[in-house]
């Protein structure tokens, strides 16, 4: 690759940043575009919508369980190298997941699609790290955290623009030419991937156990979703899980050459950067959870209306993550996610005074305010990661990071609705599982217990960065 000093100024890395931002985005995009084009898919395919939604968790599913073998992948042979292969594979999965040849040809495509979007999400972080130089490394990252915010921005309210006007087969379509064009930009601006000598090894053992794993947690915790933990089905999936990840670790710390090198957790910075933005992510899930049932069923906006109000937070996102960046670069990084961390905590405690009679401003600008809390953090939080990591492992510690994120969404679904239903059945006296339509207040009850829940995460991670700068300060004192 290129010294980052002949990069700084060079416009070439700058359309590099643009080639992965792009893919940032249309992988995002996917991510959501999907969910409001459930109710046509099911209608046009003639399938149930828990059958629809498949098309939604199979990518989720891909992208987690192959993420830390394409960052070992791009540590081994190069990290562009991978990225390239995986933008070429994403745009034939999003030309393929267009064609109407039923159910089981569209979840083939998305998994394809899943495929590409996890070669591409593992490398994207090492990349940057390496083009960027130090002191600019959190604008760097600031530059696509802001293609992901607009990716979760972009996609409710261009699918539903789409599917006015077009096929569903166009929600995917969408990306084939964006697809082209960040694939020609990369062709000309990447630099090229530095030869290696070293034999290609890999841990096949490792990667089908941490694959099993993140399988079993997923399906289980969905199915916990509706059927509760104690349902026998929850129990095997999470216990076949839990015994997969043991056996992943016992994997990893016996090969001479794992999958994921568990030595990159020895730092104390890394590890808890990445617990940190785990944690982070898993709140996250209880805002886009709970907000939709406050603003449609309590407070009776439309849905159109009301995606309009939490547009409010990933737009906050996006205008604050540059400020973020720039912030970072010029002052200490924990103390910029500390920063972030108290507005998400002020945010997520304010929620706890907000009912049916709350003004629709107020709601608007704490939303925002929340937004721009994640901006604060999640900036700071990825370069901490990344400039804490060998530059040998950048492949895997950004497959990690990226990891960290799935699994706290993925994590904070399933926890949210677990509070939500267990706090409303308390109140209420019987058993609930959906909005209690004829009771408003008992969901009011159990949103403000799920925010305390949220927040009390929140305190926890701010505890453990802040127990990160008191023992850096201790060891530069030494």
């Amino acid at each position: 690759m290129k010294n980052n000093q002949n990069t700084e100024n060079s416009t070439s890395f700058w359309w590099s940043m643009v080639s992965l931002g792009m893919f940032t985005f249309m992988s995002t995009l996917d991510g959501s575009i999907v969910n409001i084009a459930l109710p046509v898919l099911s209608k046009q395919l003639d399938i149930p919508m828990n059958e629809a939604t498949w098309t939604v968790s199979i990518y989720l599913i891909g992208i987690s369980g192959l993420l830390t073998f394409f960052g070992n992948l791009g540590d081994q042979i190069g990290k562009i190298k991978v990225f390239r292969w995986g933008t070429v594979i994403f745009t034939i999965g999003s030309l393929l997941a267009g064609i109407n040849q039923g159910l089981y040809f569209l979840l083939a495509a998305r998994f394809v699609q899943a495929v590409g979007a996890a070669m591409t999400m593992s490398n994207s972080f090492g990349i940057t790290t390496a083009l960027a130089p130090e002191h600019m490394r959190a604008r760097a990252m600031a530059f696509i955290s802001a293609f992901v915010s607009l990716g979760s921005i972009t996609g409710p309210s261009l699918g539903g623009i789409i599917l006015q006007n077009f096929s569903w087969s166009y929600i995917f379509w969408i990306n084939v030419p964006l697809g082209i064009i960040a694939i020609v930009i990369g062709k000309f601006c990447f630099p090229k991937s530095a030869t290696r000598d070293e034999k290609l090894v890999i841990d096949w053992i490792g990667a089908i156990t941490l694959f099993v794993f993140v399988v079993a947690v997923f399906v289980g915790l969905n199915i916990a979703q509706v059927s509760g933990f104690s349902n026998v089905w929850t129990i095997l999936f999470i216990v076949g899980g839990i015994a997969s990840f043991v056996g992943f670790i016992y994997q990893e710390l016996h090969t001479p050459k794992p999958l994921l090198n568990l030595s990159i957790f020895k730092s104390k910075l890394f590890s808890i950067s990445v617990v940190a933005a785990t944690l982070v992510f898993t709140t996250t899930a209880f805002i886009n959870t709970l907000l939709p049932f406050y603003l449609e069923d309590l407070r009776a906006i439309p849905a159109g209306s009301a995606g309009l109000y939490m547009l409010f937070w990933p737009i906050a996102m996006l205008l604050f993550a540059p400020v973020s960046g720039v912030v970072a670069d010029k002052f200490d990084r924990e103390n910029v996610t500390l920063f972030g961390l108290t507005m998400i905590m002020i945010s997520l405690f304010t929620w706890i005074f907000v009912d049916a009679h709350t003004p629709m401003y107020f709601v608007a600008a704490l939303l925002a305010f929340s937004g721009a809390g994640m901006a604060f953090f999640q900036t700071p939080n990825n370069a901490l990661i990344m400039s804490n990591a060998p530059k040998k492992l950048l492949g895997v510690a950004g497959s990690v990071n990226a990891l960290a994120r799935n699994l706290g969404i993925i994590i904070g679904t399933t926890l949210v609705t677990s509070v939500l239903y267990v706090a409303m059945s308390n109140y209420i006296g019987y058993h609930i599982t959906s909005y209690p339509k004829n009771n408003p207040s008992i969901f009011v009850d159990g949103m403000h217990v799920s925010f305390i829940v949220a927040g009390v995460i929140v305190v926890i991670t701010f505890g453990l960065t802040l127990y990160r700068v008191i023992m850096r300060i201790k060891a530069n004192n030494k």
